[in-house]
């Protein structure tokens, strides 16, 4: 469902430029491998987004290649890759994008006088300067050019004019004025685009972009003012994923534009059908969770408990419900599962929540839930989506856990047994803890000796009843770099383990790709 039956003429078309493999993979803990992102950019072209900025290809091998082979596969949207307003990094992103049907350099520099002083130390001639070269050379190497002046909220309006106008004639085809640090309000920021389009001498030439942080809670309030302020391109993440507080979600932009039409008479190509689908999918892959009461993606979004909001429901759905379910790909049918489904059922409901498994994951999701409904009476939607997750996360594991056993209660000491295979090899340890969480984790610690530091542990149950799955989340740091893992069983220290383990594995990827980068350089 789209809402491009809405818009009068071609000047009321919203571009959707998603940054989610980029600016969302910048949030602590968030960084995926190739295949994922891959994966996430095909799910974005279907969708109907207009630009993927896929990467940031100076920053290293991985990045690099990863928007290149984004570039070679895309089918509809735009592929670009973000530069620095330094020609080496201009060079690499036109490299990376040369092969796409459609390659955009998007290139910044600060522009506030903030970040001048401090960050850049050069005067605002001298940012001038750099604008003019380095958005010229951007345009050398591809047609469709972006440029950002990074605080632009934060900038005076005489100077960013300066500014705009500069890399308008350098050739920018698109100008992106972001609200950087979140700082500006609706009213602020749709006037700081009124105030360019009618000050700069050729604004016509080119297309305005917002970009908006979430710092105070306002990216997508400000991201529609912009809009309304003359802007046609919104960039947005995934989840709201992103540096800090996040991004403005696209889900919440998308559905924005079409449930209100009437206030916001503009259109985008994006397939909201597709929304719930694409959410869980990069909250897989990064093992970020979803919030429950997130806007339209979230797991209570469309979920009524209160008596009186029962009553409005049963008599018309309208009555609490500005959206349907199934306008942001909600399934409202329950198909219960239980140990007597078969796998035709299960492929069924594993489709109508979203997810399309090649043949070896279906079989290890559909094992995995058939041992799950032996030891639970009730099988929900999501128990169904944990297990799928849990399996996309652990893809790519060179540790995994083949058992537990742990000694717990009111005498102590806490002592677990843990038996894993590590590349191969498969030893047993035992450990004593402050409590079951500490023997496990220290029983890891004893199988694969590590200096990585514990920054979260959090158990939350993904249904109701004694019986519910706990899913554990667990975050570890090592060498300034955080990785998040997700796991979910109906035995909370199972869970906990195979969360540890698997931000282990996380964290040898990483290590893995920096020693290939420095033995490359």
């Amino acid at each position: 469902m789209t809402n491009a039956a809405n818009a009068n003429n071609a000047s009321d078309r919203v571009i959707i430029f998603d940054t989610t493999l980029r600016d969302g993979e910048q949030c602590p803990g968030a960084s995926m491998t190739l295949e994922e992102k891959l994966e996430v950019a095909t799910l974005l072209d279907e969708m109907g987004v207009d630009v993927i900025e896929a990467g940031f290809p100076i920053a290293s091998i991985g990045d690099f290649e990863s928007v290149a082979e984004i570039a070679r596969r895309m089918q509809r949207a735009t592929v670009a890759g973000l530069a620095r307003a330094i020609p080496a990094d201009i060079a690499r992103a036109g490299e990376a994008v040369r092969h796409a049907k459609r390659g955009r350099i998007h290139t910044f520099v600060s522009t506030s006088p903030i970040h001048l002083e401090h960050q850049m130390r050069k005067t605002q001639e001298e940012v001038l300067e750099i604008i003019t070269a380095t958005v010229t050379q951007a345009r050398n190497l591809v047609e469709d050019v972006e440029w950002s002046g990074m605080d632009a909220t934060r900038t005076p309006l005489d100077y960013l004019a300066r500014c705009v106008e500069a890399a308008i004639k350098a050739g920018a085809t698109t100008i992106n004025l972001p609200d950087t640090v979140g700082y500006a309000t609706p009213d602020e920021y749709r006037h700081m685009f009124r105030t360019m389009r009618e000050k700069v001498p050729n604004a016509d030439k080119a297309i305005f972009s917002v970009h908006c942080h979430n710092d105070l809670g306002l990216a997508v309030a400000n991201s529609l003012a912009g809009v309304e302020g003359g802007a046609r391109q919104i960039e947005c993440t995934i989840n709201g994923i992103g540096e800090r507080a996040g991004n403005a979600a696209l889900e919440e932009v998308a559905m924005a534009l079409i449930v209100r039409r009437d206030a916001l008479p503009y259109q985008t190509n994006i397939e909201s059908r597709m929304l719930t689908r694409a959410s869980k999918l990069v909250s897989a892959v990064t093992s970020f969770p979803v919030q429950y009461n997130k806007a339209i993606v979230g797991r209570n979004a469309f979920a009524h408990e209160s008596g009186i909001h029962q009553d409005g429901m049963l008599k018309n759905n309208t009555t609490y419900e500005i959206m349907t379910p199934e306008s942001v790909g909600v399934n409202k049918t329950s198909l219960v599962m239980g140990k007597h489904s078969g796998r035709a059922a299960f492929r069924d409901k594993l489709k109508a929540l979203g997810y399309e498994l090649g043949e070896n994951a279906l079989n290890d999701a559909f094992t995995r839930f058939k041992d799950l409904a032996d030891r639970k009476k009730v099988i929900y939607d999501e128990d169904i989506e944990a297990l799928v997750d849990q399996g996309i996360a652990s893809a790519h594991e060179r540790m995994k856990l083949i058992s537990l056993s742990v000694i717990a209660g009111t005498r102590g000491p806490q002592r677990a047994t843990m038996r894993m295979e590590v590349d191969g090899v498969i030893r047993t340890e035992e450990a004593e803890g402050n409590g079951p969480v500490d023997a496990t984790f220290n029983a890891i610690k004893a199988l694969v000796p590590h200096t990585a530091k514990l920054e979260l542990y959090q158990v939350h149950a993904v249904t109701e009843g004694t019986d519910a799955q706990a899913e554990v989340s667990v975050r570890l740091e090592e060498d300034g770099k955080a990785v998040t893992a997700r796991s979910a069983d109906p035995d909370t220290l199972v869970a906990s383990a195979r969360a540890y383990v698997g931000a282990l594995n996380k964290l040898s990827l990483k290590r893995t790709s920096l020693n290939a980068q420095a033995a490359a350089g």
